[in-house]
């Protein structure tokens, strides 16, 4: 298997000696720091946005700074706000549903690295996708799935309360 099939079913693969997968990430880089030089009031965001994803999610609002690893992996639903300086490390697929409001400087992990020395030194990593469905308060760190209407808040990010509809 290659390190990016072994990325994708969720296995240890080693990211950082594969050439496709550092070009993947240098271009959805590339593509983050031209979103993020341009002014909120430019009609060009839009489309460097729908270059990061691989298309523009219906109702979008995006804050920059935004930053992401492959872009292509992040599923935003309808009428979703991402606020300011925002991260999501999408080795695995990050999925946020609709009408999801996420706060200023939250972070998206999908990857883990091995706890045994022996095998974190060898530069392995695993990456195992995120659903979200909540409200994700500032400074969220949020590593795993999350339910729909919630209030989620933490470093790890945690369910705060449920929000009745």
């Amino acid at each position: 298997m290659t390190e990016k099939e072994k990325m994708k079913a969720g296995l240890w693969y080693d990211a950082n000696n594969d050439q496709e997968l550092i070009d993947q990430r240098l271009i959805c880089q590339d593509l983050c720091f031209a979103l993020n030089q341009l002014k909120p009031s430019d009609e060009k965001r839009n489309k460097v946005i729908e270059n990061i994803l691989g298309y523009f999610p219906d109702d979008l609002v995006l804050l920059s700074p935004f930053t992401a690893d492959y872009g292509k992996k992040i599923k935003l639903g309808k009428n979703v706000f991402v606020n300011i300086n925002n991260y999501f490390m999408d080795g695995a697929t990050i999925e946020i549903g609709d009408n999801v409001f996420i706060g200023p400087s939250c972070g998206f992990y999908t990857a883990n690295h091995p706890l045994d020395y022996t095998n974190r030194n060898q530069g392995l990593e695993k990456a195992l996708p995120i659903k979200v469905g909540c409200v994700i308060a500032a400074g969220a760190v949020v590593t795993k799935d999350m339910p729909a209407n919630s209030l989620i808040a933490g470093v790890p990010a945690k369910v705060i309360k449920t929000i009745e509809q």
